[in-house]
């Protein structure tokens, strides 16, 4: 499946798989967004799966939310990876 980020609003849908490959598409999608906004959403419902790469880089989005005092929410039941990765930080 294509990876896709459709967007309305700074309501982003992310639908197919985040890897090494789509990676750059994602990155570019919100390089810099913070400067835009102060607030995006992510769904991740239709995001069929993701590697360390992939959740990195919505781990490296979250820490610039926070470094910059800005709202990031993530949304959707999509992918387990990224929830483990979240789970475990809080528990560290």
């Amino acid at each position: 499946m294509d990876f896709k980020i459709s967007n309305c609003n700074n309501f982003f849908k992310v639908k197919g798989v985040l890897n090494k490959q789509s990676l750059n598409v994602f990155n570019a999608t919100f390089k810099n967004i913070f400067e835009k906004a102060n607030h995006i959403t992510i769904s991740i419902q239709d995001v069929e799966s993701m590697d360390r790469y992939g959740v990195g880089a919505i781990s490296k989005l979250h820490e610039e939310a926070l470094a910059k005092n800005k709202r990031l929410s993530i949304v959707g039941f999509g992918c387990k990876e990224l929830y483990d990765h979240f789970k475990s930080e809080i528990a560290a």
